[in-house]
């Protein structure tokens, strides 16, 4: 799991130590650093910012209702686990000190139940997996390595105490804890919920998220688009990424490239626990979501990142919510979002443990980059995650060439060229 990528962005000398920069809308300033950040440093920014203002709440749901949910308490063991030794094997329990030789055999034991007696020098029990270890015994030798017959099981070999035995409370003991809030739920730890008699448990409400689409060239997804016009795919691939990382999505009405009506959409889109928008934040005449949102009051933390797609992005908060101004190409759209706005909505949610899981993969070809920035580009991952090939793309609004992506290639900004076979980082999809 990577928490933090060392190899990417500048020494620390170089980042400058703050300062007043002119937004691209005239006559609004904010405070903001004096260049961009690198991209460790913007998700640094974003984590340190939501973990310090978050304050999740809880609810109740049942054991299924709480798949893929944040657990909100701390769940500990109610018992010994396992409640008594038990063996780990099929075959016979019987004192390590007696082997190897001929043993009388008293009885059996299956899972769930009891042996009800002890055994004595020169004794065994016929023991099934799970059954509770009999008293006296401190030993299972598996039934592939004796012969019974006649009431008696020979053994060849010598025996280890404690031999293919689970001890009790060698998996937890009484009180202790198990899990802990803020961690997402998943398959096995409904089976722990399920094991220690949680049939309820405490989740984080899922945060909701405002997606809020801009441009007077987004259309409705069911209207036909004029040539130069596009049909609103990024809510939507929003919508689907902030789903998978827990929350809840609210797609508003498209905001059209003027003040007020753009205001108005934001002011709507503060309901909710966090808003993203899509588009607006480039430097073009009309993208005035910067504007709005700085007269609006907005506390501005950083306004640029020095990534590629996705350069002009925008985070901040205003009447007590956070926002992301996310680029309007989908590439840079999607790529911001996973890699900034899932960390805020995860811990807006209540997880803890956000790390950014960037693997490494082998290269199949050459690659090349132009240095400087941190580059995300589609890529196909092998089945294995071993290697990764580039996917031909002509730019950040090459929607199909996504599609036939797994995975995005994370380019170092420090190193422009790649030979095949060298490991690079990937983001999966």
């Amino acid at each position: 799991m990577v928490r933090i990528l060392a190899p990417f962005g500048p020494p620390a000398d170089a980042r400058g130590s703050g300062g007043f920069r002119q937004t691209r809308d005239a006559g609004l300033c904010h405070t903001n650093s004096v260049a961009p950040l690198t991209f460790i440093e913007a998700r640094e920014t974003v984590i340190r910012e939501v973990r310090a203002a978050r304050k999740p709440a809880a609810e109740e749901t049942d054991l299924l209702g709480a798949m893929g949910r944040v657990l909100a308490e701390t769940v500990a063991a109610d018992r010994d686990s396992p409640a008594l030794s038990r063996s780990a094997r099929d075959g016979y329990a019987v004192r390590a000190a007696d082997l190897p030789g001929e043993l009388d055999v008293i009885g059996e034991v299956r899972a769930g139940q009891r042996f009800a007696g002890e055994i004595g020098a020169g004794q065994a029990v016929e023991i099934m997996t799970g059954a509770p270890v009999p008293a006296g015994a401190d030993a299972v030798v598996m039934v592939e390595h004796t012969v019974a017959g006649g009431g008696r099981v020979r053994i060849g070999q010598a025996a280890q105490a404690g031999q293919n035995i689970s001890p009790q409370g060698c998996e937890a003991g009484a009180g202790e804890p198990l899990l802990h809030a803020g961690k997402r739920l998943d398959y096995t730890d409904i089976a722990l919920l399920a094991a220690v008699g949680h049939a309820r448990v405490q989740v984080y409400r899922k945060p909701v998220a405002a997606i809020i689409p801009t441009g007077d060239e987004v259309v409705d997804v069911g209207d036909a688009p004029r040539d130069y016009q596009v049909r609103n795919s990024n809510a939507y691939a929003l919508g689907a990424q902030v789903i998978r990382a827990g929350g809840r999505a609210k797609i508003l009405p498209i905001a059209r490239d003027n003040v007020e009506h753009t205001r108005e959409t934001i002011e709507r889109g503060l309901a909710c626990d966090l808003v993203l928008l899509s588009g607006g934040v480039s430097a073009g005449k009309y993208d005035v979501v910067e504007r709005v949102l700085g007269e609006m009051g907005a506390t501005f933390h950083f306004d640029a990142v020095r990534i590629q797609p996705g350069q002009p992005l925008v985070f901040g908060s205003v009447a007590g919510k956070f926002f992301f101004g996310l680029p309007g190409n989908p590439s840079s759209t999607m790529v911001t979002f996973e890699v900034f706005g899932r960390a805020a909505l995860e811990l807006l949610g209540g997880r803890e443990d956000v790390s950014l899981y960037l693997p490494f993969a082998r290269l199949t070809r050459e690659f090349r980059h132009r240095a400087g920035l941190t580059r995300f580009l589609p890529a196909r991952l092998s089945g294995d995650g071993g290697e990764v090939t580039p996917v031909g793309w002509h730019g950040s609004a090459d929607i199909p060439a996504l599609t036939r992506a797994n995975a995005f290639l994370v380019a170092d900004p420090d190193r422009p060229e790649y030979a095949a076979g060298d490991p690079i980082r990937v983001l999966l999809k």
